[in-house]
């Protein structure tokens, strides 16, 4: 999360907080939500069976659920698409670029492929 920088519409530095995580029940650890909660980070994650069933069971010593947004999550569904259309180039799966910049330029040039393959309105 270090390296997210999201541009103001206005002056002033960019961003580096997000306002929200969406992620997937592997990133449901006490320690993930801690760190995003310090942050002040409104999570969307999943709670797993498993771990549902331990707060269940020891009652309310347990807790409450952690908060889940079921109508932002589906919005993840549309990165992961995005993504793997970009891991189907095979540049942007490897990484064989040794430089940061040069990587960058293969996605944005896989972007564009993909855009005028398949543009959307």
């Amino acid at each position: 999360m270090a390296g997210i920088r999201i541009r103001r519409n206005g002056a002033g530095r960019p961003r580096t907080r997000p306002g929200q995580v969406l992620g997937d029940k592997a990133y449901s650890s006490r320690a993930i939500r801690s760190h995003l909660r310090r942050r002040r980070i409104r999570a969307s994650i999943p709670e797993p069976v498993d771990q549902r069933a331990n707060r269940q069971r020891r009652a309310s010593m347990g807790g409450r659920p952690p908060d889940f947004d079921a109508e932002a999550y589906k919005q993840r569904n549309t990165v992961e698409r995005a993504i793997n259309k970009l891991k189907g180039h095979r540049a942007v799966a490897t990484r064989y670029d040794k430089r940061d910049y040069i990587f960058r330029g293969t996605i944005d040039v896989a972007s564009i492929r993909i855009w005028l393959r398949d543009p959307v309105p």
